[in-house]
């Protein structure tokens, strides 16, 4: 089996164990061919020579962000042949997606057990979000797992300004939001406060100008029990969109709901799926793609190209 291990080295296991590296190639020793990277301009190439020699399975290592980028570097090369099977191996601050596929806990266990003992794993089909940024004249295009706007952006930015302290980190905020909701608290107010921006989805614009949250992805558990998009991967070809104009005093009382897998309720509230989707700012915006702050004045999100992932059962 042809097996290629693509590992990002600003993750922040590799800065924080500056041998974790060599302890990946040690590990992989005629067994897998290791790829460092310390920017995302290097992925293009390396994919590039992958798909021209090929491979049976492309681990790939770092946090939600890398995944993401790898993954969009993987189906631009392999275009419009099959992607190969992938296993997201966490070695970033999160590890979101891995979650969802069981890939969690010591990475250099991991990949020992998936190099000698790849029975224990199972693969799982899953889909994508396809997601193309507009920004002044310039157009990009992202294959990801998770998008959102809204109080996700406001919450990214605190995450990110507090340390990105990874699960603890980010509990420690929700927690706070959720309680200062109940009495419209400032800080209640920093993260839940409806943001300016328009959707359209179907091609039909949805009423409202403001939108507290906006939510779609192809996993349904996004980190620290926040099961929202409880349909992600009902439809592969549809996006489950979720999204709210709550005030924060009536949003923030939600997250009962949420951590219960059961859909936010109220006014104007958006639960359903669909073929695409586009979010507009005036001028620009902030909006979170798999862990990444990035801004655009048009997002158009719609289904991506399905992945065989390798998943940990159980």
């Amino acid at each position: 089996m042809r097996i290629d291990v693509i590992a990002n080295t600003n993750a922040r296991a590799y800065r924080q164990e500056p041998s974790l590296l060599s302890s990946v190639q040690k590990i992989s020793a005629a067994r897998a061919h290791v790829h460092p990277t310390q920017h995302v301009d290097e992925l293009e190439a390396i994919c590039r020579s992958i798909a021209d020699r090929g491979t049976d399975l492309v681990v790939l290592s770092g946090g939600d962000g890398s995944f993401m980028n790898g993954v969009t570097a993987l189906a631009r090369v392999f275009e419009p042949r099959k992607l190969p099977r992938i296993a997201l191996l966490p070695t970033g601050t999160v590890g979101t997606v891995a979650r969802n596929f069981g890939l969690n806990g010591p990475p250099l266990d991991l990949l020992q057990r998936l190099l000698s003992r790849p029975d224990d794993f199972s693969t799982t089909s899953n889909m994508t979000l396809r997601v193309r940024q507009t920004l002044g004249a310039e157009t990009s295009e992202r294959i990801g797992f998770m998008f959102g706007t809204g109080l996700v952006a406001r919450f990214m930015d605190i995450y990110y300004a507090d340390g990105a302290l990874g699960y603890p980190g980010a509990a420690r905020i929700a927690a706070r939001v959720f309680f200062d909701s109940f009495y419209g608290g400032p800080y209640a107010r920093r993260v839940l406060t409806p943001m300016p921006c328009t959707i359209e989805a179907n091609g039909t614009r949805i009423e409202g100008d403001r939108w507290s949250l906006i939510c779609a992805a192809a996993i349904r558990k996004l980190g620290i029990g926040m099961n929202i998009t409880y349909r992600a991967g009902e439809d592969f070809e549809r996006v489950h969109l979720i999204a709210s104009r709550l005030p924060p005093y009536a949003l923030g009382p939600q997250a009962v709901l949420v951590l219960l897998g059961k859909p936010i309720q109220g006014a104007g509230h958006v639960d359903d799926l669909y073929t695409s989707f586009v979010v507009r700012f005036a001028p620009e915006g902030p909006y979170v793609l798999d862990g990444d702050n990035l801004r655009a004045s048009e997002v158009h999100v719609s289904a991506g190209p399905p992945l065989d992932l390798v998943s940990l059962p159980g």
